[in-house]
């Protein structure tokens, strides 16, 4: 295993409301030095919900997504909020964004967006046993409800409106998850 760099000097080049862009001057163990920058989350993180509505249906949003300034369907998602543990933001995102709350709560893997120059996680959470149960959320409209089958997740994915690499992982991720499980049954 490499040793880490050593950091010598860590300055903020822009402060943001969600990130922070960070300049590292680094240190490698052979002595080469670097200047990376990074952006720096100022949350605790994130969850992404993969609610099953069945054992072969998964619960997607359609919402708007700023950045490619479309309506993208995907996973319900979140930050995590102080003093809220993974699952408790699970459940609270999926009540705000969705309308269900889950009975049943697992988080099965942690993602990372992009580990060369983000510090975000990103905390995926399979939601089963799912209830009628909605909180007021911050979306600027009702997200519409799409169910989707595990097994057609290939044209989920050949879609113009499901491009966002989390939502994609996530769901494969479930999918092979869930039947692992079925599997050792």
């Amino acid at each position: 295993m490499p040793k880490l760099p050593k950091i010598h000097e860590r300055r903020e080049l822009d402060p943001g409301q969600l990130f922070t862009i960070e300049q590292l001057d680094l240190e490698f163990s052979n002595g080469v030095r670097r200047s990376y920058e990074r952006l720096r989350s100022r949350g605790l993180g994130a969850v992404i919900v993969v609610p099953m509505k069945d054992d072969h249906t998964v619960l997607l949003v359609k919402e708007y997504a700023a950045g490619l300034h479309h309506y993208e369907i995907g996973l319900v998602k979140g930050r995590l909020e102080h003093g809220e543990s993974v699952l408790e933001a699970a459940q609270r995102e999926l009540q705000e964004e969705a309308g269900f709350a889950a009975r049943k709560l697992e988080e099965i893997t942690c993602l990372s967006l992009a580990p060369g120059y983000m510090t975000h996680v990103t905390h995926v959470v399979l939601a089963q046993d799912l209830y009628p149960s909605r909180l007021p959320g911050d979306e600027p409209e009702q997200l519409d409800v799409v169910p989707w089958r595990l097994d057609e997740l290939r044209q989920l994915t050949e879609r113009d409106d499901c491009t966002e690499g989390r939502t994609i992982a996530a769901l494969y991720m479930a999918r092979d998850h869930l039947a692992h499980l079925k599997g050792t049954s």
